[in-house]
């Protein structure tokens, strides 16, 4: 559908974690991610100027506390506020001290119904005067987010024909792959039919092929269990990379990936459901692989 709103990108994933110390080291030190804010709830981590790419959040179960995308504009944000007050949705405000907190001049927060999947939209995150440094790989940009949902059809139906999400690829009744139109990005969130509502994984996208190459060692090295790959999916074309992080969820690194123009973009491909179609080289998932990661659903709208 077309909507009042344009989005701009995928800004950023706050997950739940249970030990945040231990958290903390494993993202900046293992994963490359650099410590841009401390507060009193959160602690804020980042691959780009952006105050925040990735905010860590102390809790009892790991998961995905929510997901945050940037709209183009002030304009873009009040529109998008009124049509999702439109579909009944109920808009979760935000305290001005929170936003402050944040770095972020304005937001607002609503849920999905089934999964109670939390999204954010927001404009105008500080940019920070400081480049970020790539320490242990060059992280290009915060990629993806992929959730497992009970009501694949469900959701999908709200994503694009609700919130305007474009399809990419397609794997009938198993896989979308979707795009936060007019970004060109293959996607940067995706669902997959499962029992239950939750978390995935989270990609981040490299700038080099060695920078997966070297992450396999590092992550041997260092006892973090690799659970796919690395290998090449068909859809977005990525080579890939798939470890745990210290709660068991899902972390993945990934090179390249394809792009759509705003007009004239290729109609989304029909992909088989066979192994094949997610690693063309052969490897196969371990068991541990997108298992651990509840959806803090909080009140789920119906």
């Amino acid at each position: 559908m077309d909507l009042p709103f344009r989005y701009r990108r995928l800004g950023y994933v706050a997950l739940n974690v249970t030990d945040l110390e231990r958290s903390i080291a494993f993202y900046r030190d293992l994963v490359g991610l650099s410590i841009s804010d401390k507060s009193e709830s959160f602690v804020a981590l980042r691959c780009s100027r952006d105050h925040h790419n990735v905010l860590l959040y102390q809790a009892a179960a790991p998961g995905l506390k929510r997901i945050g995308f940037e709209l183009e504009s002030a304009s873009d944000l009040v529109a998008a506020r009124r049509h999702v007050e439109a579909l009944g949705y109920p808009i979760e405000e935000i305290a001005a001290a929170e936003l402050s907190t944040l770095c972020t001049v304005a937001a607002f927060r609503f849920r999905l119904p089934g999964s109670g999947l939390c999204l954010e939209f927001f404009v105008q995150m500080m940019q920070l005067a400081q480049a970020y440094e790539p320490t242990v790989t060059k992280i290009e940009r915060l990629g993806h987010v992929v959730l497992n949902v009970a009501d694949f059809e469900q959701t999908l139906a709200i994503l694009t024909e609700k919130l305007g999400f474009r399809v990419s690829d397609f794997v009938p009744g198993f896989a979308a792959f979707l795009r936060c139109f007019p970004n060109p990005l293959h996607h940067s969130l995706a669902i997959l039919a499962g029992g239950d509502h939750h978390l995935n994984h989270v990609n981040f996208m490299v700038k080099d092929i060695d920078d997966v190459g070297c992450a396999v060692n590092r992550m041997k090295k260092a006892g973090v269990e690799i659970v796919f790959g690395p290998g090449r999916h068909q859809p977005s074309e990525s080579i890939f990379l798939y470890f745990l992080d210290p709660d068991r969820m899902t972390v993945e690194y990934s090179f390249g990936m394809e792009t759509f123009p705003e007009l004239g973009a290729r109609e989304a491909r029909l992909l088989e459901p066979v192994p094949g179609t997610l690693d063309a080289w052969g490897s196969v998932a371990a068991p541990a692989f997108g298992k651990v990661g509840g959806i803090d659903a909080g009140k789920v709208p119906t």
